[in-house]
């Protein structure tokens, strides 16, 4: 079976493992994927990230509970294989009032909108979480 979108396959995994309350999610890796889920972490979404170095490397993400309830809130694909968004370093989108946060890929990695704006750089937006 061929997977069109590997991104929100990822984003699906993680919100239906927070619905199900569980600890760890699992799933195929990808430097891209690496980069989301590094980003997740500093922003305190996640607990912790892993990946296996065999041929066929996995994602492991510990996911994070705050009183029971899952950190991440809400968690949403923007740009899609077939609607590519792409959003100058002035027109990124504040996710509820720059209380979340919205991941974009620009030319110098993949990063927070925060910082994107700082760098004064534009990019991909991939998606957005709160």
């Amino acid at each position: 079976m061929s997977m069109n979108d590997p991104i929100s396959d990822m984003l699906t995994r993680i919100r239906n493992a927070q619905r199900a309350r569980k600890s760890m999610v699992a799933m195929p890796s990808s430097k891209f994927k690496l980069a989301i889920a590094a980003v997740l972490k500093d922003e305190g979404y996640v607990a912790d990230f892993s990946a296996t170095a065999d041929a066929k490397s996995i994602l492991t993400i510990q996911l994070k509970y705050h009183q029971g309830k899952p950190v991440i809130d809400m968690i949403r694909r923007v740009s899609k294989p077939g609607y590519r968004v792409y959003k100058a370093a002035e027109d990124l989108p504040s996710v509820n009032g720059g209380y979340g946060v919205a991941i974009v890929s620009t030319s110098h990695g993949v990063m927070p909108d925060r910082e994107a704006r700082r760098q004064n750089l534009g990019g991909e937006v991939v998606c957005l979480v709160s």
